[in-house]
Order: C-alpha cells, then structure tokens, then sequence
C-alpha cells in the first residue's frame, strides 16, 4: 500500500529484534518495511476507533481539555 495524498515523514525507533522481524514480513510479502508499518498503524488506529474503552477515555480528555481552555480562557 503506497502512500497516498500528503505525506508526513517520521522517525521511528524500534529494537532490532523487531525491525528484522519486520523486515522478514516485509520480504515475505514482497513489499516495503515502510508498507509493513503504515498497515500496522492503520489497523492499531481502527482496533482503537472500535475499542469502547479507548473511547471513553477519549471523551474524558476531551472533556478535560474544554475545563483547561475554559480556565484558561476565564483567567
């Protein structure tokens, strides 16, 4: 899967234990280390967009951030 659009370039520091075990999915698929990772994060996104935990927490910092800002604005 190719990068599509804008693209934002990052640095990502992982033991090597990992990066061979991604580069060694890579090369069985036949695709890039990079295409490997995307997909990873891709997927780890969605589990997260569907985790009813995750959104809880969610709304609870977003619920958090609007009495910082109203705080802050107030002051």
């Amino acid at each position: 899967m190719a990068p599509r659009g804008d693209t934002k370039s990052l640095t990502l520091r992982i033991d090597e234990a990992l990066a061979a075990r991604v580069r060694a999915i890579a090369e069985v698929e036949d695709t890039t280390v990079s295409d490997v990772i995307r997909d990873a994060l891709a997927a780890h996104v969605e589990r997260r967009r569907r985790d009813p935990e995750f959104q809880a927490l969610l709304k609870r910092n977003l619920q958090r951030h609007k009495e910082l800002l109203s705080m802050l604005a107030d002051g």
